[in-house]
């Protein structure tokens, strides 16, 4: 019998209410390392709010957030950070004015082994140093998919591909846990394909991770696991197969979703 997989996020009774408005009620769940766990709901269903208050962007009213052996409640997001849990957001985030190939380095900086003495002197250290982060940005790229873009500006990229280097930028900070937020929004169905490629890619290679996403299609793809959330509250848990025969949440989200389409 295999041993029970290592929780390593756990959201236990977490609710946050901006005055009089609940925005999640009582929300408990927990990701276990290696998997890929998707959180979905309606629009305003708190989805967002939850990433946010994971992260560090957002304090909760009550609950705790655990991650490994670390309580996050009172972190700062870069603290939260270097725990080895690493968000992107909704919008993307990249340095539009320089090549994918900075973009890259620039989220590698803080990797650098070198001292300050060492950069003005222009040490060996220094040297070796530079080499190590010039090594890893190209060997983040050709996983990503982007070592062909390596001296086009981030401006100049295609939409999807700048999801890409955004999701590069977060795996320079060599995430255990990774949280996506809306990572395939606005893609079309070849650029999503090729992220749902790559969320695998990033699980393979050791990383567990928690995606928002509204493309059922994609979540019921690639997670391990779903949780749905409606005005605030978990209102259901499970496998895909599941969450899309579950009559509640065919009625709060996926139901409506159908007669939109």
């Amino acid at each position: 019998m295999m041993p029970p997989a290592e929780t390593i996020l756990s959201v236990e009774n977490v609710a946050v209410h901006f005055g009089g408005l609940v925005a999640i009620s009582d929300m408990t769940f927990s990701v276990s390392r290696g998997e890929i766990v998707a959180l979905i709901g309606p629009n305003g269903a708190g989805k967002t709010t939850a990433f946010n208050v994971i992260t560090g962007f957002l304090k909760a009213t009550s609950g705790e957030v655990r991650y490994r052996t670390a309580v996050l409640n009172g972190l700062k997001p870069h603290e939260i950070s270097r725990l080895g849990l690493v968000r992107t957001f909704q919008r993307t985030s990249v340095f539009q004015e320089n090549s994918v190939f900075h973009n890259v380095m620039i989220g590698l900086h803080t990797r650098g082994r070198s001292k300050l003495w060492d950069t003005l002197l222009g040490t060996s250290r220094e040297r070796e140093s530079e080499r190590e982060l010039v090594n890893a940005a190209l060997e983040i790229l050709k996983f990503v998919g982007l070592e062909h873009r390596t001296t086009t500006l981030a401006a100049n990229l295609a939409y999807g591909e700048q999801r890409l280097l955004g999701v590069a930028l977060a795996l320079a900070a060599k995430p255990s846990m990774l949280l996506l937020d809306e990572p395939v929004s606005g893609m079309n169905a070849t650029e999503t394909a090729r992220f749902v490629k790559l969320v695998e890619k990033i699980r393979d290679a050791g990383t567990t991770i928690l995606l928002v996403e509204h493309d059922m299609q994609m979540v019921m793809k690639v997670s391990d696991r779903v949780v749905v959330l409606n005005y605030g509250r978990i209102i259901a848990e499970g496998a895909p197969g599941q969450i899309q025969n579950n009559p509640e949440v065919i009625r709060a989200y996926l139901g409506q979703r159908k007669k939109r389409a």
